[in-house]
């Protein structure tokens, strides 16, 4: 939002004032993130009940003149930690979610932020570090039990996910993939529980944790996930498989059953991975990569895995052809259309199976935020791939095709020479590439960038990269490296000296860095980085926001 639609929301807002979906707060520097995350889980469960699509924490207004406070707010000046308030929310809600945006105002009377908090999911209450909050009028209060069953009740019956199935014990479940779910669980939650005490829980109290019971009892998410092969008949008549099918020269094919949790990655080991080379214009370097990343891959076949309709009694299919892999699933997009999440800014309010989905985001197959789709944009435009394609022609189907070739050289040799180029204009210029039409807006920035050339509709990627990108002798020095590289130059630096400090890590990293980005981005890039790492659980803060201190997390010391 641009400067007056902010004004404008700001004064709207406080017209309404305070109530069930907004809550005003002066909040200095110090106020704590343990109060916002509990006013998140609140504002999002009431604007659930209310069927609102968002609701409003506004800081820097004062509660006795109705008006931004004199100075406003001075909570988090600085823009990184500011935003690092979008990962403390992401790590102690569950589900996983966060913040949709934090919008800064700057007005004569002083500073004002306002974080906008998507609903809670129908079906799926948030809570903070355990506990579901709400509120009773402008007062913050614990969720009660009407409210967290109405909430819980808006699926019901519809979600074929949560029916219990009847006859189902936990010997039924299979004992690697249950091994394998408490050390993601505890992956997950690694800043709550350690690995140890997530393995030593009974069976029971951990299947209720990572939400695949309901009441002890065992559900068709449990069996789906961690179900045992020959247990799938208790799902009868609604097959549980899916199925990797080899089209081309050769054929072949083969079904996987549950437990899904494990079945998703034999089905991958079965996709012919081999590695390709790029020869970028005048290079005597090539690129060399795999042809299918397995974070997108897992990815999608994880989206097909949570948003299949079951009811339909179909299957998973991922056929395997020379040039690209497409994968298939029952049941219609859901919510909305796939071009909504390429951006990675809409977060979606229902899902078809929200128990199954809950339970898979608890064991980090997924997330429920709406990011997977534009991660796999992201990391296939690194790759310099074409980009993924939807097809929605079918109406209870979802076809998504993955390449694993080049389709146009002169798109793939622009991404490697120029690689700050914003998300919008890579997706335009794979329209370009596949001969699908571009908007005029797009056309005027590309054509301006040299991006592209020919006379509409008959566009083409130039195949005039120089005029774009770096000279040939400024190559080497522009192009980056892939995260991998900077992560193993950082944990090599504190396995050998175990801790840093944000100097240091810059001074490592910096000139490590491609030149083509600005100083703000280089910076910006190893903050991400380090986010990246702490996420995963590789590395850990020993110090503070604002004195930082990396060492190597001890969960990961232990897994090498």
């Amino acid at each position: 939002m641009d400067h007056r639609a902010l004004q404008a929301l700001l004064e709207s807002l406080v017209e309404r004032w305070e109530g069930e979906v907004v809550e005003f707060k002066r909040a200095g520097n110090d106020y704590s993130s343990d109060k916002i995350g509990r006013y998140f889980s609140a504002l999002a469960n009431e604007a659930n009940l209310r069927n609102q699509d968002r609701a409003w924490l506004v800081f820097g207004v004062d509660n006795r003149t109705r008006w931004v406070a004199d100075g406003g707010t001075d909570y988090r000046p600085q823009p990184e930690r500011l935003h690092n308030l979008k990962m403390e929310i992401s790590d102690s809600t569950e589900p996983s979610v966060t913040l949709r945006e934090i919008h800064e105002l700057k007005l004569d009377e002083g500073r004002v932020l306002l974080f906008e908090i998507p609903a809670a999911p129908l079906g799926l209450p948030i809570a903070w570090k355990g506990h579901y909050y709400a509120r009773s009028g402008e007062s913050l209060t614990h969720l009660g039990l009407d409210k967290l069953d109405e909430i819980r009740a808006q699926v019901g019956a519809a979600d074929w996910s949560a029916q219990l199935v009847p006859g189902a014990t936990l010997s039924h479940l299979d004992s690697v993939a249950l091994a394998t779910a408490r050390q993601s669980f505890a992956k997950k939650y690694a800043n709550r529980f350690d690995l140890d005490e997530v393995m030593g829980w009974p069976v029971a109290t951990f299947l209720d944790r990572a939400k695949l019971t309901r009441d002890g009892q065992i559900t068709r998410t449990t069996l789906l996930l961690l179900g045992k092969l020959e247990a799938a008949h208790l799902l009868s008549p609604h097959p549980a498989q899916m199925t990797w099918k080899l089209e081309g020269p050769e054929r072949a094919y083969e079904h996987f059953d549950p437990p899904f949790l494990l079945a998703s990655s034999d089905l991958y080991r079965r996709i012919r991975n081999i590695q390709i080379r790029i020869l970028p214009d005048d290079q005597l370097l090539a690129v060399e990569l795999a042809k299918y990343d397995q974070k997108i891959v897992l990815e999608a076949l994880h989206n097909c895995i949570a948003h299949q309709d079951y009811s339909r009694s179909g299957r998973i299919v991922v056929t395997e052809l020379p040039d690209r892999l497409v994968l298939e699933n029952e049941g219609g997009f859901f919510e909305g259309q796939p071009d909504d999440y390429i951006a990675g800014t809409r977060t979606p309010r229902r899902y078809r199976n929200p128990f199954l989905a809950q339970a898979m985001a608890e064991l980090n197959m997924i997330d429920t935020m709406g990011y997977g789709i534009h991660d796999m944009h992201t990391r296939q435009a690194r790759r310099f791939f074409p980009m993924p394609d939807y097809d929605l022609s079918e109406p209870q189907m979802v076809r998504l095709t993955i390449h694993g070739q080049v389709v146009d050289p002169a798109y793939s040799r622009l991404l490697i020479q120029k690689t700050d180029l914003p998300l919008e204009d890579v997706l335009a210029l794979d329209r370009v590439q596949k001969k699908l039409a571009i908007p005029d807006d797009a056309v005027a920035r590309l054509k301006r960038a040299g991006l592209i050339e020919g006379r509409k509709p008959n566009f083409h990627v130039s195949a005039s990269v120089a005029k774009a990108t770096a000279s040939k002798a400024d190559y080497i020095r522009t192009r980056a490296q892939d995260d991998e590289f900077y992560a193993k130059l950082l944990t090599d630096y504190l396995e050998r000296f175990e801790q840093a400090n944000r100097a240091e890590i810059n001074q490592l990293l910096l000139d490590k860095l491609s030149d083509a980005l600005t100083p703000q981005q280089k910076y910006n890039k190893i903050s991400s980085l380090l986010t990246k790492l702490r996420r995963r659980g590789v590395i850990v803060n020993t110090g503070s926001d604002t004195a930082s201190c990396w060492e190597i997390a001890e969960s990961f010391k232990r897994e090498k």
